[in-house]
């Protein structure tokens, strides 16, 4: 799978407009505030982008960030202005054609921006260990559109883990399917490197954040994929693929369920492209200045992260309430056995 993979994005594709689908392109809609930050970046390195959604989180000023999959280097560099002079991007890739690129442009992007605060590295992202890459020094993890080209996964996100600061986070777009991908997909050359073929099962993902450590995965933006190519989607049948982005905490503290504390938070409205709301997820569109009730897990995700600062905590885990209503998951037992002041009815 390394060498197909190094030969589709190293020797096959030139560009982006070489692809077969949509998987490996990008449609989430640009925010007024990135358009500048891609307009410094090289032409080439922009034609070779392949990636599926941003990765730019907000508020990375001075933070470390490791990207995963880097490619030619198209969000290192925009990455890189976020961070600032202070911070670093490290990116790591195997294919030895996309790391050139991203190497030619070095002396270009670090007089563009008045800094050079990037470096690259060849390597694999199942096998960051062997890089020299220090355990618990990432502020955050990014990856685009590469962990379904991995074939093992679990080491991945082990690695992800490992190198977290406590409080980091792994912000990341990917592809997934409505189900488990047969092996007659799983093996064809073409939909594996237009990253069909490695996508996996959305629940199968949970279960494999869970086992490493991320006890409960946020999903941030999702869209549906079309396969334009007649050919490869009549070899998918009528598996359903999707693009989507996730952010996974490194909080050990986490549960695996949305518990209720009777806690809230206030948003301030303090981060910079963000004055009137915070949106950490599909679930959590935050407007600044009004009280916003939170599980425990949202409530340890602003608390124990850089986001502290920007929010007002209301309440602490001195009482328990059940399960926080509306996260998908529910009292199992029939309770309408019981009267209006919740004793059982005889």
């Amino acid at each position: 799978m390394h060498d197909l993979v190094q030969d589709y994005y190293g020797k096959q594709l030139q560009s982006s407009a070489d692809l077969k689908t949509t998987a490996c392109c990008d449609f989430t809609a640009m925010p007024e505030w990135l358009k500048p930050l891609l307009s410094n970046i090289h032409g080439e390195v922009l034609s070779r982008y392949y990636g599926c959604g941003l990765v730019c989180p907000p508020l990375l000023e001075g933070c470390r960030v490791l990207d995963l999959g880097s490619g030619s280097g198209r969000d290192v560099y925009a990455l890189a202005q976020m961070v600032g002079a202070s911070g670093e991007v490290v990116g790591v890739d195997m294919t030895d054609e996309q790391l050139a690129i991203a190497e030619e442009y070095k002396d270009y992007h670090a007089e563009k921006f008045g800094f050079n605060n990037v470096r690259f590295l060849k390597g694999y992202i199942e096998k960051l260990d062997e890089l020299d890459l220090e355990a618990g020094s990432f502020d955050v993890v990014v990856s685009n559109c590469v962990i379904n080209l991995s074939p093992d996964k679990d080491a991945v996100l082990r690695s992800v883990k490992r190198l977290l600061k406590p409080g980091g986070e792994f912000y990341f777009s990917d592809v997934y399917a409505d189900r488990r991908i047969p092996e007659t997909v799983k093996n064809d050359p073409v939909l594996y490197g237009e990253c069909l073929g490695g996508a996996l099962y959305w629940n199968d993902f949970i279960q494999l954040a869970k086992r490493q450590g991320f006890a409960d995965s946020r999903l941030v933006e999702d869209r549906p994929l079309e396969i334009t190519d007649p050919v490869l989607a009549e070899r998918c049948g009528n598996i359903k693929f999707f693009s989507a982005t996730y952010r996974l905490f490194n909080l050990d503290a986490l549960e695996s369920d949305c518990e209720d504390y009777g806690q809230a938070v206030i948003y301030r409205g303090s981060i910079k492209n963000s004055p009137h709301r915070f949106v950490l997820d599909k679930h959590h569109d935050i407007q600044a200045g009004k009280i916003f009730p939170v599980c425990g897990n949202t409530w340890r995700m602003l608390h124990d992260s850089r986001f502290a600062e920007h929010f007002d905590f209301i309440g602490d885990f001195n009482k328990h309430f059940g399960i926080f209503e509306g996260c998908g998951v529910g009292l199992p037992f029939d309770s309408t056995q019981f009267g209006a002041d919740g004793a059982p009815c005889c």
